[in-house]
């Protein structure tokens, strides 16, 4: 990174979301509003989680470039979305970069994490978790990793119950699904 701030970016800059996600995180910096950003990025990631239509935008093929930018825009002033997330959109769309957005916003909430001296954790679950259960869960992996924890949570129905967390490499699976796997696998010798 130009600032320097942010150490071991190598395998987010490996992927092409992570080098759109680097340098939103870079233009976020320079204008500290990183966490108007990352605020701004969540409500799209909640948007695109329960629209199918933006859905359908993001990944078509077939919208033509102008229309894409048009509606993409549309949709950013819609969400209320800050100045530099929707020009960044604007652009995105403009270079058929859409369908990127949900690893652009992962690579970026890491950059981001990273930036506060965070660990960022990814928790699925299979409902989903109020208030107070994400605080305990915070605790509880801030005591297990000796850092402030930033979670980013997303819903899986097929996990039946339980959690499945990924902190780095390391992935801690309580799910339902996976102890019933386990347990039919032991079933059959």
């Amino acid at each position: 990174m130009s600032g320097g701030t942010i150490s071991g970016t190598g395998g987010i800059q490996a992927s092409l979301g992570g080098r759109y996600a680097l340098a939103l995180f870079e233009t976020a910096e320079q204008s500290r509003s990183i966490d108007t950003i990352e605020a701004s990025l969540v409500t799209l990631r909640d948007a695109l989680a329960a629209d199918e239509d933006l859905v359908a935008l993001t990944k078509s093929p077939v919208v033509a470039r102008g229309q894409a930018v048009k509606a993409i825009l549309a949709v950013a002033d819609t969400l209320g979305l800050d100045g530099v997330t929707k020009n960044f959109l604007g652009v995105l769309a403009e270079n058929r970069r859409l369908s990127a957005l949900p690893q652009i916003i992962r690579a970026f909430r890491q950059l981001a994490s990273r930036h506060r001296g965070e660990v960022a954790a990814e928790v699925t679950s299979a409902h989903p978790l109020t208030e107070t259960q994400v605080a305990e869960l915070k605790q509880q992996l801030r005591t297990r990793v000796g850092r402030e924890v930033s979670v980013d949570l997303s819903v899986d129905p097929d996990l039946l119950g339980g959690l499945v967390v990924r902190i780095g490499s390391q992935m801690i699976d309580s799910s339902t699904r996976t102890r019933l796997n386990a347990l039919a696998s032991a079933m059959k010798g």
